[in-house]
């Protein structure tokens, strides 16, 4: 039977974007593990998918793997839209490229990590409806949004790049 690890994870800003911070609780069986993260400059739904990132890689191996968060944004963007996005080149269906998408890629690459033990299943909860570990989350998370500074890094979604033109090579 491979190992199952229950994640709950929060994220938020103040301001949006703004000082930021994440949080992930990991449980694995009787052993608790709490991961916190913050940032000078972002999004909120940003904070909100790394905190499920950082969870995910800071597991030393595979394994079946259920998430826990209030963001609907990262639960259906995992579940029901991040194929469709693959299959038109990272554009949504108004043909606009696809924000975060450096973080989806990643959040893809530690998801498939954890296929061969039974992967990873989401489940969304409302927030500050006092379920514990997700109210511990969200105070982890804001705490770290509070004490975001200048020295702590930027996080914002890069857009999308024009190919550079190439001296002597006429675009076109």
């Amino acid at each position: 039977m491979s190992e199952h690890v229950i994640i709950h994870t929060d994220g938020g800003c103040i301001g949006n974007p703004g000082p930021g911070g994440w949080a992930a609780i990991l449980q694995f069986g009787e052993h608790s593990k709490e991961l916190v993260g913050r940032a000078s400059h972002t999004t909120n739904n940003r904070m909100e998918m790394r905190a499920a990132i950082e969870a995910l890689e800071a597991l030393t191996r595979p394994c079946r793997v259920v998430i826990y968060t209030d963001s609907a944004y990262l639960r259906d963007g995992i579940t029901k839209w991040v194929h469709n996005w693959q299959r038109k080149g990272w554009r949504t269906s108004t043909k606009q490229p696809v924000k975060n998408r450096d973080l989806w890629q990643r959040l893809l690459d530690a998801i498939e990590r954890h296929q061969p033990a039974g992967g990873v299943s989401w489940e969304w909860l409302k927030g500050h409806a006092g379920q514990e570990m997700n109210e511990r989350a969200d105070t982890l998370a804001n705490e770290a949004a509070r004490n975001a500074d200048a020295n702590d890094p930027v996080d914002l979604d890069e857009p999308e790049q024009p190919p550079a033109e190439q001296p002597g090579l006429p675009l076109g």
